[in-house]
């Protein structure tokens, strides 16, 4: 049962890295970064328009839980926005992201940028 999850975690892992550095390709950033911890998530910043230094919260006790939660939701937002998608593609990211990644990153859509 324990070689079930940790193949099924395996597999989205994969798949969400495949998926980032398609993104981030498209986005004009190095791929490469989707394969470095905490750096990738710098350069998800980066695209949507996030301060990176915010990652800083993810590491302070009894804050990272909401500040990983609010980020999130804040990055899928941003993603779906900058790539041209609505409501219903953000509501897609917060609640099945890996499977909107692999969408947004090997569809036809534009990284159009994101303006505040």
């Amino acid at each position: 049962m324990l070689v079930g999850y940790l193949i099924t975690f395996l597999v989205i892992y994969v798949l969400s890295v495949i998926a980032m550095w398609k993104i981030f390709t498209k986005a004009g950033k190095p791929g490469w970064a989707s394969l470095i911890p905490i750096y990738n998530i710098v350069v998800m910043y980066q695209i949507v328009g996030l301060n990176p230094l915010l990652i800083i919260l993810l590491f302070i006790p009894f804050i990272n839980g909401i500040a990983a939660i609010v980020l999130s939701i804040i990055q899928c937002i941003r993603l779906s926005k900058a790539f041209g998608k609505g409501a219903g593609f953000t509501f897609g990211l917060i609640f099945l992201s890996p499977i909107f990644l692999l969408i947004l990153g090997f569809g036809n859509d534009k990284y159009i940028g994101f303006e505040q």
